[in-house]
């Protein structure tokens, strides 16, 4: 890879709101990279966060931390965002080892794993997202000289529009099976959204397909306004995640597939923290309480 690409990059799309929060993940992400025990691997993720001015002082690697793991956010909050990469992975990974033969990643922000995951030869990875997240993604990666590990298509749509069209234009298959991921993505939607998702998904998968997503289930999200994963993010690099996401009740997406005839298993973070012996342990006032990542699996009829 050549060097990190330019300060002048087309920043549309990532530089404000929720696309900030892509960058966020980046620069979680690196510092993931860099650790000496890393769960999972990016070699691109620093080079999205050196391209866009809104955090060219972030720090890519846990030493140009002050306290260190000790900070809540590059520290605690960035192991987090690691553990859910890796656990993700492994996912998507088991699923096209099985049946599944297209990905497709809703709201796929600066997801690189259609570059940095080794995918079986006749696969192929859909990324939705905005035009203006994707051509941010494009230009870092294309300043990179990075190629992609599988056959890659790029659906420049918002989810608020008409997706499953662009989707399925760009040769997404209802009838074969696939696998599907909502990584951080749901509760920036209001409950209806969420929901006409979830069905959607369910309307363009066959059997032998997958979905995994994040969810979120306080009842009352101002509860953990002054946990300190918020507190830092908010006061360190100004994004208050608990203004972005939706303030509406959450519908129970789980059981609606559940009900739909799908198998669920539902997980705290911890779960997985104590499984590879890495990553948030439960803390008084912690802000990841509520979080659940969900696995559903479209059995055969």
């Amino acid at each position: 890879m050549a060097g990190t690409a330019p300060q002048d990059t087309d920043v549309e799309g990532v530089d404000a709101g929720v696309g900030l929060t892509a960058l966020l993940v980046a620069a979680a992400r690196a510092i993931e990279t860099h650790r000496h025990d890393s769960l999972a691997q990016d070699a691109y993720a620093e080079h999205f966060v050196r391209a866009a001015p809104a955090c060219a002082d972030w720090p890519v690697r846990i030493e140009q931390v002050p306290d260190g793991d000790g900070n809540p956010l590059w520290g605690r909050f960035a192991r987090y965002f690691g553990l859910r990469t890796r656990v993700l992975d492994d996912f998507l990974l088991r699923s096209v080892r099985t049946s599944a033969r297209q990905v497709v990643l809703l709201g796929a922000g600066l997801d690189t794993r259609a570059f940095r995951l080794d995918w079986p030869s006749d696969c192929v990875v859909f990324e939705i997202d905005r035009a203006g997240v994707l051509a941010f993604k494009h230009q870092v990666l294309t300043d990179l000289t990075a190629s992609p590990k599988v056959k890659r298509v790029p659906v420049p749509v918002d989810l608020r529009a008409d997706w499953v069209t662009a989707l399925t234009t760009a040769g997404f298959d209802p009838a074969a099976p696939s696998v599907w991921l909502a990584e951080g993505l749901l509760f920036y939607l209001p409950s209806p959204a969420e929901t006409y998702l979830i069905d959607t998904v369910d309307r363009l998968t066959t059997e032998g397909s997958a979905l995994a997503f994040e969810a979120k289930l306080e009842k009352d999200l101002q509860e953990y306004r002054d946990s300190p994963i918020y507190t830092a993010t908010r006061e360190q690099i100004g994004i208050d995640l608990l203004h972005l996401f939706d303030k509406g009740p959450r519908p129970d997406s789980a059981g609606g597939l559940t009900a739909k005839g799908w198998s669920t298993s539902m997980h705290t973070p911890f779960d997985f923290s104590r499984r590879h012996r890495r990553g948030p342990l439960p803390e008084p006032n912690d802000a990841l309480e509520g979080n659940r990542w969900v696995f559903a699996h479209k059995p055969s009829p």
